[in-house]
C-alpha cells in the first residue's frame, strides 16, 4: 500500500500536514508521536501493512505536528495548547466532528483532547504511554538518548531502545535512519526529550470520561509494563491488554490491531487461517537475566544486537522465515526440516562465539496462518520442545527426525516427554555433533522425536497461551 496524498491544514501561522486513508465506517485519527514523517512511514513494509489494516474498518486520519515531518519548522516544541489547536484545525479540515483517537506512543495530546473535547471524541486507545517523563527515562537511559541526539542522529540510533526486535535487520536500520533525519531535527529532538522529561499528566487521567483501552507490551524496553497498568488504573473504567513483545514503535507487528476493531466496531475480525506443512524453530539464550544483569544495559544491548543479527543471517541463508521475536529468542519456519536442523545448529555455534548459550527446539506439522503469525498445536509442540532442550542443544521431535532421513543428519535419544495440552508424549533426540560436519561447521545440536501418530491441529492458539 503507497502512502496516500498529503494535504494541508492552517492553524494560525502554521501548515499542519495530514492524510486521511481507509473506507472503514469508524472515524480514527492516528496520533504518532513525539516524532513522524507521513510519508516515509509507508516506506517501511510492516508499517504499512500495518495502517493498510488500520484501514479496513475505519477512516484514518494522520498528521505531522508542526516542527516535525512535513508540518512547519519551528524553533520550539509546541506546547499541548497549541497542539490540540493544530488537532482540531485538521480535523475542521477533513470534516470529522467526532472521532476516536489512538495515541500510538503518544499520551499528552490524546488524553488531553479526550479530556477537554469528550463531545468530539468517541473513544480512546493508549498504547506504550507513559504518565510520567521521568517513569521512563532513567539515568542511564537519557544519557543514551543524549548521546544519540549529539553524536549520532540519523544514524539509526535508539533502534535496540524502541525497536530491538529490528536490530540486525538492515533494511530496517536504514529506514530507522532516514525516518530520524526526515522526522526532526537534532536540536528539535533534544528540546522534545527534555519536555517529555518534565511532564507529568498523573492528574489529568482521572479525568477522562470516554471509553477507554490500554495496551501495552510485556517487556517494553523504554516504558516498563508496570506504567502501563497504572495508566489504566488511572482512566475510569479503562480496559487493558497486553501482548508478548517488547517494541515501543508499535507497527512492527501491531497486535492490538484485532482488539482496537473490536473496541471500535464491536466486532471481533473473522481470523482468515491458511494451513501449511512447516518446521517451527524455537530458539532461546539461557540465563539472559544473569547474563544483563553482569554486564549491564549498555552492554547487553550491544551483545542483544549481534545476536539478532547472527539469527537473522542464518535465516537467510537457510532460507528461514522469520516469524517474531518472543522475548530474547526467536521463532521462525521453514519449508524444509534438514534446513531447519543445520539452521538451528549454526545459530548455536555463531552465538557461542559471542559467549551467549543458546537452545534451540524444532517440530514438523502443519501450522496455521493467522496473518503474520503462525499457530496450532505444531507451533506449541515446538515451543515445548525448546524448553527441555539444554543449553548448547537442538532438540526436535520425531516428526523432524523422520523426514531427514538420507540428508546425513544423526541423532541421540534423549527419553520421552509429555507436554501439556498435547494428547501423546513425544520422543527427544539430540543431533550427534559430528553429523553437521562437512561443508557446514560443526554444530552442537539436539533434537525430539515424537509418538508414532500422526500430527493434528487444534484451534489457532498464540503462544502466550502455550
Amino acid at each position: 500500500m503507497s502512502s496516500p496524498l498529503t494535504h494541508y491544514a492552517h492553524s494560525g501561522d502554521a501548515s499542519i500536514a495530514y492524510q486521511v486513508f481507509g473506507s472503514g465506517s469508524h472515524d480514527l485519527v492516528l496520533i504518532n508521536g513525539p516524532a513522524s514523517h507521513l510519508e516515509l512511514m509507508w516506506e517501511e513494509p510492516n508499517t504499512a501493512r500495518c495502517f493498510g489494516r488500520l484501514g479496513s474498518f475505519a477512516r484514518v486520519v494522520m498528521f505531522d505536528r508542526r516542527g516535525t515531518g512535513l508540518s512547519d519548522s519551528v524553533t520550539r516544541p509546541p506546547t499541548l495548547e497549541q497542539q490540540m489547536d493544530d488537532l482540531c484545525a485538521v480535523l475542521d479540515a477533513v470534516g470529522v466532528q467526532r472521532t476516536a483517537l489512538w495515541g500510538a506512543s503518544d499520551l499528552g495530546l490524546s488524553a488531553l483532547f479526550a479530556a477537554t473535547y469528550p463531545d468530539r471524541v468517541t473513544a480512546l486507545i493508549l498504547s506504550s504511554v507513559s504518565p510520567r517523563g521521568a517513569a521512563a527515562m532513567n539515568s542511564e537511559l537519557k544519557s543514551q538518548l543524549l548521546d544519540a541526539i549529539e553524536n549520532h542522529w540519523g544514524e539509526g540510533t535508539l533502534l535496540s531502545v524502541y525497536a530491538p526486535s529490528q536490530v540486525g535487520n538492515r533494511a530496517f536500520e536504514e529506514w530507522w535512519g532516514r525516518m530520524q533525519r526526515s522526522s526532526v531535527s537534532p536540536g528539535m529532538a533534544r528540546q522534545l526529550m527534555e519536555m517529555i522529561a518534565q511532564t507529568d499528566l498523573t492528574a489529568l487521567l482521572p479525568t477522562i470520561r470516554v471509553p477507554t483501552l490500554v495496551t501495552h507490551q510485556t517487556d517494553d524496553r523504554y516504558i516498563p509494563i508496570d506504567v502501563g497498568r497504572e495508566v489504566a488504573s488511572l482512566i475510569p473504567g479503562a480496559g487493558f491488554i497486553e501482548y508478548p513483545g517488547q517494541d515501543t514503535y508499535g507497527w512492527v507487528d501491531a497486535p492490538a490491531i484485532e482488539d482496537i476493531e473490536e473496541f471500535l466496531t464491536g466486532r471481533r475480525p473473522p481470523e482468515q487461517a491458511d494451513r501449511v506443512l512447516a518446521t517451527v524453530m524455537f530458539t532461546d539464550i539461557v540465563g539472559s537475566t544473569e547474563t544483563a544483569s553482569r554486564l549491564g544495559d549498555g552492554r547487553w544491548r550491544e551483545l542483544l544486537a549481534e545476536h539478532n543479527a547472527l539469527v537473522r543471517t542464518q535465516l537467510d541463508r537457510w532460507r528461514g522465515t522469520e516469524v517474531k521475536t518472543i522475548g530474547d529468542g526467536f521463532l521462525a519456519t521453514f519449508d524444509g526440516p534438514a534446513r531447519a536442523v543445520r539452521c538451528a545448529a549454526e545459530i548455536v555455534d555463531d552465538a557461542g562465539d559471542i559467549g551467549l548459550r543458546i537452545r534451540a527446539g524444532l517440530h514438523t506439522g502443519e501450522c496455521e496462518l493467522v496473518g503474520q503469525d503462525v499457530a496450532g498445536i505444531a507451533v506449541h509442540i515446538g515451543a515445548r520442545v525448546m524448553t527441555e532442550a539444554e543449553p548448547g542443544e537442538v532438540l526436535a521431535s520425531s516428526t523432524v527426525k523422520d523426514l531427514v532421513v538420507g540428508s546425513g543428519l544423526r541423532f541421540s535419544e534423549r527419553g520421552v516427554r509429555s507436554f501439556k495440552g498435547v494428547p501423546d508424549p513425544w520422543r527427544l533426540y539430540a543431533l550427534e555433533r559430528s553429523s553437521i560436519a562437512g561443508p557446514s561447521r560443526p554444530v552442537r545440536f539436539s533434537q525430539a522425536a515424537g509418538s508414532s501418530s500422526s500430527v493434528s491441529v487444534g484451534s489457532a492458539s498464540g503462544l502466550e497461551n502455550t
